[in-house]
């Protein structure tokens, strides 16, 4: 089957056709290799495989969009379980200190996900820097608004935010039996949300430091979810 590329114009030849093309970007959002190992398995100048990310991403993201479903209308009737992650990338000089965690030791973005207890990953917030708390990225979020008529589920680090979370020793006591088997079932609970972050962290760019500067993650950060559910869609489909 030959490749479905557009035809070109007499004289000079593209250095990879559209489809190629869009299998490259799909390709570095998949595998996150560094630009130079995509080129050389492509064939291409490492300046191509630039021009065609630049060109094809917000592409991407717009034809994927229709494939992403609605946070509050997938979720409807039932628990939301909210968890936060973090997309390590590099320290950019020009970003100081504001990227950097301290719970992880790293700099990246805080990335919030509320699946169902099924653990269906539904959405991702815009990414706030690492440096901020799960309930300042919580409340930075139009989740608490998209989830209001529900309850959720988070750990610790969401206490006063009015989620359910486990509950806190006192202080210099030890936890009663009852507040330990509260919590056990709370974290049982909270177990799916981890296999939503693992299903997000399938596109090796989110789970491998992320290499664009980070600016573009604010604005980019959405598409790397949407492969994840147009192959889910289409698994579906060939059911």
């Amino acid at each position: 089957m030959e490749d479905p590329d557009p035809p070109v114009s007499p004289g000079r030849m593209w250095a990879l056709g559209l489809y190629k093309s869009v299998v490259l970007v799909l390709f570095l959002l998949r595998q996150n290799p560094v630009q130079e190992a995509a080129a050389e398995l492509f064939g291409i100048s490492q300046a191509t495989v630039s021009r065609r990310w630049t060109a094809l991403l917000p592409v991407v993201e717009k034809v994927l969009a229709r494939h992403v479903p609605d946070p509050a209308k997938a979720s409807a009737g039932r628990i939301a379980l909210v968890d936060g992650t973090l997309v390590t990338t590099w320290d950019w000089t020009s970003q100081g200190t504001t990227m950097f965690c301290g719970k992880h030791r790293d700099t990246g973005f805080n990335l919030q996900s509320p699946p169902p207890l099924a653990g269906d990953l539904l959405a991702v917030c815009a990414p706030v820097p690492g440096s901020r708390h799960d309930i300042h990225a919580w409340r930075q979020s139009h989740f608490p608004e998209a989830f209001a008529e529900r309850e959720g589920i988070g750990d610790l680090g969401y206490a006063g935010s009015g989620l359910l979370t486990p509950r806190r020793k006192p202080p210099g006591q030890e936890q009663s039996a009852g507040d330990k088997r509260a919590n056990r079932s709370v974290n049982t609970l909270r177990a799916a949300v981890e296999r939503a972050i693992a299903h997000l962290k399938n596109w090796k760019i989110l789970a491998t430091r992320y290499r664009p500067p980070p600016p573009t993650l604010h604005s980019r950060h959405q598409d790397r979810h949407r492969p994840h559910f147009l192959q889910e869609r289409l698994m579906k489909h060939r059911e």
